[in-house]
């Protein structure tokens, strides 16, 4: 199921949702300009790596571009493909603002950084020894994902639903959709062994939650939560 808009009204135009995605896409345009090996060096010196966070390991002094703790930060912008940015953009997209209109511009950037931070310390519990750089603003976006629920589960998505040979679209309550969304990231966490390469699903969770708690800090004071 993919979400193609909702019908909550907002009255904020949602320039840091706008500033994330054009900031994701260009550094993702930079990442295809560059050859395959200086990709890969690029995600190792710029990935958020369990390892290196946890003081496990060190990078070799070619890839120490930044600090190991400023990797939280740049890790959100990169991403492992077409498929990887398309997806994050369009649920940043159709969640974004509306999370960001019930928080004001400056509110909902330090929210979506510290839901990327929650998500990312969540992946590096699972296995704080691994070497593979985690990239990608999935887990910043799971935490807008949670704050939505929290602010419009009354309100209903317009969803894309593809099924063999069949898709058609539906007005899905965000509620049902969002919990079926996490529940799906629960089940796949259990069923992935390991902290290997693959799917951040424990930064999918470990995001979704943080969205859910830190929406009661930042929201604006006028906002209710349940409201909607």
């Amino acid at each position: 199921m993919i979400p193609l808009k909702d019908d909550s009204p907002a009255a904020l135009r949602p320039l840091v949702t706008i500033a994330l995605i054009a900031a994701c896409s260009l550094v993702f345009a930079w990442q295809q300009s560059l050859d395959p090996s200086a990709s890969r060096r690029a995600v190792a010196a710029l990935g958020a790596i369990p390892a290196v966070l946890s003081g496990h390991a060190q990078l070799p002094v070619d890839l120490r571009w930044v600090p190991p703790y400023a990797t939280v930060l740049t890790s959100m912008f990169l991403h492992g493909g077409w498929a990887h940015l398309l997806g994050n953009l369009l649920f940043l997209w159709v969640y974004g603002n509306k999370v960001e209109n019930g928080m004001g511009h400056p509110r909902f950037f330090c929210f979506y950084v510290s839901c990327g931070s929650f998500a990312l310390f969540a992946q590096c519990l699972q296995n704080s020894h691994s070497a593979y750089p985690i990239i990608g603003a999935s887990g910043a976006i799971s935490g807008v994902l949670g704050a939505y629920l929290m602010l419009f589960p009354r309100a209903r998505v317009l969803t894309l639903v593809l099924l063999p040979f069949f898709f058609t679209t539906l007005r899905i309550p965000a509620m049902l959709l969002l919990l079926l969304w996490i529940a799906v990231q629960l089940i796949s966490d259990f069923a992935v062994q390991g902290g290997g390469a693959g799917v951040a699903f424990r930064a999918h969770i470990g995001g979704f939650l943080a969205g859910m708690v830190l929406v009661t800090v930042f929201k604006r004071r006028d906002v209710v939560l349940f409201a909607h």
